[in-house]
């Protein structure tokens, strides 16, 4: 009875968790480029009482053992880098990733780190910039007074000036990937950290004949968060958390019927 509280508490202490992240995921339904979360569980050790194969004086050997598990842990928590959905914006600062791979920006610590997140503006000198002020590896500059701002979907910036007839190119996107993206530390501001897990950052220019994906101007990627599946996922791991609970209300009367026993 006392082994049945301790593992639906971990039952319980596992949907929690579930819980948070589904409430993460939902937070960020309005997130641009948010890639949802999704907890991932293990059993635990279990305790052998009789393996399976084990002799028998009477039949030789036993077809099944005794093995009582102790309860459930979680195993990891991992980004889904599905493609979102790309919403029309019609900013030219605007850019959304069709495909594989992360926008470089650098922190003001110098560390370079990666986003999907491609609303970006020009700060005082022209240079494109995040919302935070982190600016855009390469450097791209928009000349005072460009009239116009063209980014082809390999990442080529052109700029129309006042008095010239055809526009100059002023730049050239890069994008990076990596061989395993959920390896990637989330460090909030839609912004990730390479780590051993997830390798090195490999660097190409936007197309698919590279293995990276397409720049489309004017579009925001949007959240890959389903409101259906996580309302779903929501509703099992309440159930789950109050069937753990009943689990431990039972054992514990179980034990009260125990300890009023009268000879």
């Amino acid at each position: 009875m006392i082994r049945a509280m301790h593992t639906a508490t971990t039952g319980m202490k596992a949907q929690q968790m579930r819980i948070d992240t589904i409430a993460n995921n939902l937070a960020n339904l309005n997130t641009t480029a948010f890639k949802r979360s999704r907890p991932e569980f293990a059993d635990l050790l279990y305790q052998v009482q009789r393996l399976p194969g084990a002799s028998s004086s009477n039949v030789g050997v036993y077809p099944v053992g005794i093995q009582i598990g102790a309860g459930v842990r979680p195993v990891t928590v991992s980004k889904e880098f599905v493609q979102g959905n790309l919403q029309r914006t019609d900013n030219a600062l605007d850019l959304a990733i069709e495909g594989a791979g992360f926008f470089q920006v650098q922190r003001p610590d110098g560390t370079t780190m990666y986003t999907r997140a491609g609303s970006f503006k020009q700060n005082n000198t022209g240079n494109l910039v995040t919302g935070d002020g982190d600016p855009l590896i390469p450097t791209i500059t928009i000349p005072s007074g460009a009239l116009q701002i063209d980014i082809s979907q390999d990442g080529t910036v052109s700029v129309l000036l006042p008095g010239v007839s055809q526009s100059s190119q002023v730049g050239q996107l890069q994008l990076v990937r990596f061989d395993n993206p959920s390896g990637l530390v989330a460090q909030g501001n839609n912004l990730f950290l390479d780590s051993a897990a997830s390798g090195t950052a490999q660097q190409g220019t936007p197309g698919f004949s590279t293995g990276f994906g397409l720049i489309e101007q004017g579009f925001l990627e949007t959240s890959n968060v389903n409101i259906a599946d996580e309302m779903v996922s929501m509703i099992l791991a309440q159930r789950s958390y109050e069937l753990n609970a009943k689990v431990i209300q039972a054992s514990d009367d179980m034990m009260g019927v125990a300890n009023n026993l009268r000879r």
